[in-house]
Order: C-alpha cells, then structure tokens, then sequence
C-alpha cells in the first residue's frame, strides 16, 4: 500500500465532504462510505473525483465507476492506489 495515497485520499474526503477535522483518522479499510456518510451524495462524488484526479495525478474513465469502489473506504483506498500504479 502507498501510504502517502492513504494520507492523501484521507485529505480529499475531509475537505471535499466537509467532514469534522479528525473523523477520517479512523477510517478502516472497512469503514462504509457511500449509504452511511449523509455528506457522499451523488453530487459529492463528482467533485471527490475530480480531487482525486488533481491531487493524486490519476485519471479516472467515467466507466470505470460504479458503487463497488464507495462502498467502503478500503475499496477506493485501492482503486486510487491501483490508479496510481497504472499511470
């Protein structure tokens, strides 16, 4: 795993969700995203993206999204970091 990803993408999500200073700290890899944070709506996923493509120099291809990867902060910990390495 590529800890600067992790610290990163834990970045992106407490300033693009708007999350409490400290609250991503204790994500998991099994902690859910999508469904249990009121803050990732449709629209917060757009701009989410968008961060992740600017801060971690990835691109991402609109049918490469789907629910899988929101579902837990694991699965888009490791859908950024598989991004990384086939950049």
């Amino acid at each position: 795993m590529r800890p600067e990803t992790d610290l990163k993408l834990r970045q992106i999500l407490e300033e693009v969700l708007g999350l409490k200073p400290g609250q991503v700290d204790g994500f998991t890899a099994d902690t859910c995203l999508f469904g249990e944070l009121p803050e990732l709506d449709s629209m917060a996923v757009a701009g989410l993206l968008t961060e992740m493509e600017d801060r971690l120099g990835i691109t991402i291809d609109e049918d490469e999204i789907d629910g899988e990867i929101f579902e837990t902060y694991g699965s888009l910990l490791k859908f950024a970091v598989a991004k990384q390495e086939a950049a």
